[in-house]
């Protein structure tokens, strides 16, 4: 048994790899794990050093790595090249901070002295999506190494590639040996990873699905976790928020990554009194997005990841319209081979409808009408998700105060699109998961 993976653009097979058996997985895991305990014995200093020539590396294959990752998932290809170099960020960040971020806290007792003190845990499983296929993992790996910890990596089958290049990569770097393994498995196999006892804890980015499993098996096993899974996140636009750069972040998170990102704007919540104006301006910005071949430089929306997802997307908004949802763009399907879904936008959304209650992956905007400012943000949290979050208003000291107060999510901007970065925490509440990288 092997994995096929098939090219999003034009529906072609990419490559197969060989599916590694028990004994093998095994055997990774115990190689990892005497390399780890070396590596624990490494000065901060010496790893950093690690992680900085890794950063190198990153920037030297950038091209390569983002075309990869652009045959097997889809996104644009100046993506791709961002994601390369977020990476190289996130492990140079690390480098620099993370003796600093790990230093003993002396703690006042009774005692002569008491401190808190970091060690690492051991070998971590990374179970890791599509989305983003190298930055999920570096995103992971450069804290979790610089800890003094092992990697093993569960990714997702139709970016094996990806997978195998990161590992390749780091061969080439002065990482010992063994330390960062890559796992070529189906879903099938975690759990026995997970409960294998040289694993000390296991991170996972996915579906509420896949995070209960896992949580439930690291749970029987007493391993630690960190769970993302995903998010519907609601943007709140109050009536005195400047429409046309509120429309512009709204715009620019939903179609991030095709759409696929699990802190891209989702609902769009806004305040009656100003809906028309804004939804024009949604519509004209989504609008302008041009789909196409995610090499070509005037393209700006590329295929989504796979025909199935593409296949679930509809069925979301199909079902959305037979309830009573209205699209003001896009919701058909187009011609021609690849996992395309165009630009859309609907209106008139309410509960009941999967544009309401699920997260729609992919490049699908839902307009939300609100009363008033209570109201929106009522509807902000009616979800089960709460990964991020964002208010738009004139006066941002009042839009933190809510933020602070009132959304219920993990991350939460002001009159700006959330994103993930290395020098704040970055994780959800309620079924967006749990734990902080």
């Amino acid at each position: 048994m092997g994995f096929t993976t098939i090219s999003p653009v034009d529906d072609q097979v990419i490559a197969t790899y060989p599916q590694m058996d028990p004994t093998q997985v095994n055997r990774h895991i115990f190689e990892c794990e005497k390399a780890r305990t070396r590596w624990a014995g490494e000065s901060f200093a010496a790893r950093g050093r690690v992680l900085r020539e890794i950063a190198g590396l990153l920037r030297e294959e950038r091209e390569s790595l983002a075309q990869l990752m652009t045959r097997e998932m889809g996104k644009i290809v100046g993506e791709s090249r961002a994601e390369v170099d977020k990476c190289a960020w996130v492990c140079d960040y690390y480098a620099e901070n993370a003796e600093a971020f790990l230093a003993p806290i002396p703690v006042a007792t009774e005692a002569s002295e008491s401190l808190i003190s970091f060690q690492p845990l051991g070998v971590v499983l990374a179970v890791m999506p599509w989305n983003y296929p190298l930055w999920q993992v570096f995103r992971f790996a450069a804290p979790a190494l610089m800890a003094g910890n092992g990697v093993v990596l569960k990714h997702a089958p139709n970016v094996f590639g990806t997978a195998f290049q990161i590992e390749a990569l780091l061969k080439k770097s002065s990482l010992p040996e063994n330390l960062f393994r890559n796992l070529a498995v189906d879903t099938d196999a975690v759990a026995d990873i997970i409960r294998n006892p040289r694993v000390r804890a296991v991170t996972l980015t996915g579906s509420v699905r896949a995070g209960r499993a896992v949580a439930g098996i690291a749970g029987q096993a007493l391993k630690k976790t960190v769970l993302e899974l995903g998010g519907s996140d609601a943007y709140v636009i109050l009536k005195d928020a400047d429409l046309a750069a509120a429309a512009l972040a709204c715009v620019t998170s939903r179609m991030i990554n095709g759409g696929q990102s699990c802190i891209a704007a989702k609902r769009f919540v806004v305040e009656k009194a100003v809906l028309q104006p804004f939804t024009e301006l949604v519509v004209a910005g989504m609008q302008a997005y041009r789909m196409g071949d995610p090499t070509d430089p005037d393209s700006s929306l590329g295929p989504l990841a796979r025909m199935d997802l593409r296949e679930t997307l509809h069925h979301q908004v199909k079902r959305s319209l037979a309830k009573g949802a209205i699209a003001l763009l896009g919701g058909d399907l187009p011609d021609g081979p690849g996992a395309y879904y165009p630009p859309t936008v609907l209106s008139n959304v309410g509960p009941g409808m999967p544009a309401y209650e699920e997260e729609l992956f992919g490049p699908v905007a839902s307009l939300i009408a609100a009363e008033n400012e209570a109201d929106a943000l009522r509807i902000a949290n009616d979800s089960v998700f709460g990964l991020g979050g964002a208010i738009f208003t004139a006066d941002a000291q009042r839009g933190q105060h809510l933020a602070e107060t009132h959304l219920q999510a993990g991350c939460c901007f002001v009159n700006d699109f959330v994103r993930s970065d290395p020098r704040v925490p970055f994780g959800g509440v309620k079924h967006s998961g749990h734990g902080r990288e």
